[in-house]
């Protein structure tokens, strides 16, 4: 699909399952990025992946040499049917991958694949914001904007965290009325 320096970013397959699983697994574990205080196993993973793709978003992962270096999907923001427009991002790098550009890999090719499929805006909802300075980063550099903070929204790790709200229009955002339903590129 896209690649730079040797990586790959494509559609995830269910064979790229446990390398997801792990990367999600020490995000939970050490960082505050997700809310999650348990990592899920494999087949909560796999259910995840089936269940955004069945939707008809895209969920992709960067791989260098046969190795997945992160993954990144939009996913619905809300089950309520006015918000099928909106999808909400989540970007997640391996440690041995973090500023090599992976993200920006990733975040750039899911914004292009959410605009292919329809969708109009895009949420970034940063865990532990404050302390997410490289996330805000990349999501700034590819056109989000600040659209909230919510204070003490989290609890983890003895400490109260915020969270950083980011929007980007895609495709046409609205300033038109959508032309078609989301989700299945054209």
């Amino acid at each position: 699909m896209h690649g730079a320096d040797h990586i790959l970013v494509r559609a995830a397959r269910e064979s790229d399952i446990d390398a997801i699983t792990a990367i999600y697994a020490d995000a939970v574990l050490t960082g505050a990025a997700s809310y999650e205080l348990e990592p899920p196993d494999g087949a909560e993973m796999l259910a995840r992946l089936r269940a955004v793709t069945a939707g008809g978003h895209p969920y992709l992962v960067a791989e260098k040499d046969g190795r997945i270096l992160g993954y990144a999907y939009a996913g619905p923001f809300r089950a309520r049917p006015a918000y099928r427009y909106l999808v909400e991002d989540a970007v997640y790098i391996d440690r041995t991958a973090h500023r090599r550009g992976v993200g920006r890999l990733l975040l750039a090719a899911l914004i292009e694949e959410a605009e292919r499929r329809g969708f109009r805006q895009m949420l970034a909802v940063i865990g532990d914001g404050a302390n997410h300075a490289a996330s805000i980063g990349l999501h700034e550099a590819l056109g989000f904007s600040h659209a909230g903070n919510i204070k003490g929204s989290g609890f983890k790790f003895g400490r109260w965290l915020d969270t950083v709200l980011m929007q980007k229009a895609l495709g046409k955002g609205d300033t038109t009325s959508p032309d078609r339903e989301p989700g299945a590129p054209l």
